[in-house]
């Protein structure tokens, strides 16, 4: 495994019990990625949800020092789906969550993007997002320069071989702002994909669940009722061993980007279409002369992720 430089990053987040693992996975690798601050969206629960759970998450991983912004309500220029049959009606339910006491900022969370881009050298800030794509797609529009700024964007949407879980053709975030994704998937920044392909091979088995439950902290019992909760929907619906850890698997590709692979393809997202809205159309095979913008990836060592996964979570 080799060590890459310490990656500063903003997570932009709807938690979401898969959103709320990816952020303790974040803060407890410091000597990985340096999280500048962490925005919130609308997405699997409303706003007022998500800014709340993103609070929740610093103060379990005990870092109350967490810049957390409160950023789009919705969609870019649709009424907003949200996924409470998934997460529960919270967003994080399962374990029994304190109220958070620490602030959030004031500034909005799309200006917080622009002007942390604009500040920090160019070519030094990846972006995280975890949900839907509102706050990227409206600050890429607000504020075109700093397409060129960003290092790059790894993101978790889409599908191709695995098409939708929440249309027959759409991945939950692509489907919830299209046209969001359309302007990530065309602003030439250097995107990396972790779509359903992918983390649908990173199941919460039992072993991987007992694992977080025997590490014996707040944190490991946390994210095993967390697991508990959202994999019965995935359960019953894929008749799998366990649900799929998604949101994860995006930091995990900054600290150990080998527990990856894929391919450098198109995507194109259909924001026309009732049928197929938020289809995230790889050009998996190649059969269309569109350039390739997105690294998309097809597969994960789904054991050394788990693995790594829970040796993290065993620091908070």
């Amino acid at each position: 495994m080799t060590t890459n430089p310490i990656r500063k990053i903003i997570i932009d987040t709807d938690p979401g019990q898969d959103d709320a693992v990816a952020i303790l996975l974040a803060l407890a690798s410091p000597e990985n990625v340096d999280v500048l601050g962490i925005t919130t969206v609308a997405g699997n629960v409303p706003l007022p949800l998500t800014k709340k759970n993103a609070r929740i998450v610093c103060e379990l991983a005990k870092r109350p020092e967490t810049k957390v912004f409160s950023g789009c309500d919705r969609p870019m220029q649709r009424p907003l789906v949200t996924a409470e049959h998934v997460h529960g009606k919270t967003g994080l339910d399962g374990p029994v969550m304190q109220d958070p006491t620490m602030a959030l900022q004031h500034q909005h969370a799309v200006d917080f993007i622009i002007e942390t881009l604009r500040q920090e050298p160019s070519g030094t800030v990846t972006l995280c997002p975890l949900g839907p794509l509102t706050n990227i797609g409206t600050a890429l529009q607000q504020a075109p320069d700093i397409a060129d700024r960003v290092q790059e964007i790894v993101l978790m949407g889409g599908a191709y071989f695995e098409v939708g879980n929440i249309t027959p053709a759409a991945e939950f975030n692509i489907y919830v702002d299209p046209e969001a994704a359309d302007i990530v998937f065309k602003s030439g920044i250097s995107v990396t994909v972790m779509p359903l392909d992918t983390t649908h091979k990173a199941l919460t088995t039992k072993p991987r669940v007992d694992a977080f439950r025997a590490l014996n902290t707040q944190v490991g019992n946390m994210v095993a009722e967390w697991t508990d909760f959202f994999e019965r929907f995935d359960k019953e619906k894929y008749g799998s061993n366990g649900a799929p850890l998604h949101d994860p698997c995006v930091i995990a590709y900054l600290i150990q980007p080998d527990l990856f692979s894929g391919r450098m393809i198109n995507v194109a997202i259909e924001t026309q279409s009732e049928l197929t809205l938020g289809m995230t159309v790889a050009d998996w095979w190649g059969v269309t002369d569109r350039p390739a913008n997105a690294m998309f990836m097809g597969d994960i060592d789904a054991d050394g992720f788990f693995n790594l996964l829970t040796e993290r979570l065993g620091r908070l």
